[in-house]
């Protein structure tokens, strides 16, 4: 493993790695998964599932949702507002953790 490769390593630890920030994340993917297959099953075409993925990772998905295209578009909306979202929550429970002392990691 180059230093690159462990510096990026690292980083992606220390940002996602944070146990509020991966059950964030896997209550996103969950939610996104139920609206799909709801979505799917529902020949109607009125399935309005999607927008709880789309309320889960808010307000980043609200700001990301003004890009035009289909479906394809609302899901890279909901997963990269899912990973900021995990971020500023990784963030915050980093700085909480750590009370008034400097950061050590950067």
């Amino acid at each position: 493993m180059t230093d690159s490769s462990r510096a990026l390593s690292r980083r992606l630890r220390r940002t996602f790695g944070n146990v509020f920030a991966l059950i964030y994340l896997a209550l996103c993917a969950a939610l996104f998964v139920w609206a799909i297959v709801v979505s799917a099953g529902d020949d109607s075409g009125e399935s309005m599932a999607i927008i709880f993925p789309l309320l889960a990772t808010a307000p980043t998905s609200l700001v990301l949702l003004v890009l035009p295209g289909g479906f394809s578009m609302v899901a890279v909306v909901v997963v990269l507002a899912a990973l900021v979202n995990a971020a500023i929550i990784g963030w915050c429970a980093r700085a909480l953790r750590r009370g008034g002392r400097p950061d050590p990691a950067s």
